[in-house]
């Protein structure tokens, strides 16, 4: 199976939880035991989770989430990695705690070069760059501050860099359960030539059925969050949906 289904992990203060749209006011604390959320997704089949320190991503030391790391990518599964990540000592730090990929945001667009040379460094399997946009742009700094790229612009600069992965988040639907943007997210793909995981507003089977359709665009993962954790489809379900669709592209 080419499809990849990444359960979310998002890290603050060291606990598990969720934001709605992004915003830090609006937060569920989920678990405050990293590492018995991610075994319990390994239990359930899963071979990626998708861990992201929130702290990092709003410019905070994030202490408690590098502390957690480590206990996360010792329960079995290949773990992408990304938030605050803005120098080549962290990208370090984040592999030598047993990272497989690195995600690279708010650094896609502020040092394009530093992208490039970590690209070059671990090579493009082990570096993905995240792409999170709201009314057609992209934001940074934990989508706080706005850009005038759009999407495409920048899919298409960090393409030119060797770049062959990015997560392509709607803003305005992640945490809140209004259905993945699959429209926007395939046509990025088709757009770039690009492996695009999909990510933001899963609600249910219904996105996990629409996301593996979109393998014969070039989109080869989703990411889901709130759904899994509020009950709305349980991760085994996810992975047996994803399973019935025919590997249409690369894995991610």
């Amino acid at each position: 199976m080419s499809f990849t289904i990444f359960p979310a992990i998002d890290l603050r203060d060291g606990q598990v939880v969720r934001l709605q749209l992004g915003d830090p006011e609006r937060q569920t604390i989920f678990d405050r035991d990293p590492r018995a959320v991610a075994e319990r997704w390994v239990a359930a089949g899963e071979n990626w989770l998708h861990v992201v320190n929130l702290d990092g991503a709003f410019d905070e030391a994030g202490h408690a989430n590098w502390k957690a790391l480590p206990t996360i990518t010792k329960c079995g599964a290949q773990v992408q990695f990304g938030g605050g990540m803005r120098a080549m000592v962290d990208i370090e730090q984040a592999f030598e705690c047993g990272v497989q990929r690195v995600v690279l945001g708010t650094t896609a667009v502020e040092q394009p070069d530093l992208v490039e040379q970590c690209v070059q460094r671990y090579g493009p399997q082990r570096v993905a760059v995240g792409i999170d946009a709201r009314d057609g742009f992209v934001r940074t700094r934990g989508w706080q501050s706005d850009s005038t790229l759009s999407p495409e612009t920048l899919a298409l600069q960090m393409k030119g860099l060797g770049v062959q992965t990015v997560i392509y988040t709607d803003i305005s639907r992640d945490g809140v359960l209004q259905g993945v943007n699959m429209e926007a997210t395939s046509a990025l793909a088709r757009a770039t030539g690009l492996q695009v995981v999909a990510s933001g507003g899963v609600a249910g089977a219904e996105d996990v059925r629409r996301a593996a359709e979109g393998q014969q665009d070039g989109v080869c993962g989703l990411i889901i969050g709130r759904a899994i954790y509020d009950g709305h489809i349980h991760l085994q379900e996810a992975l047996q949906i994803a399973r019935q669709f025919p590997a249409g592209g690369q894995a991610c």
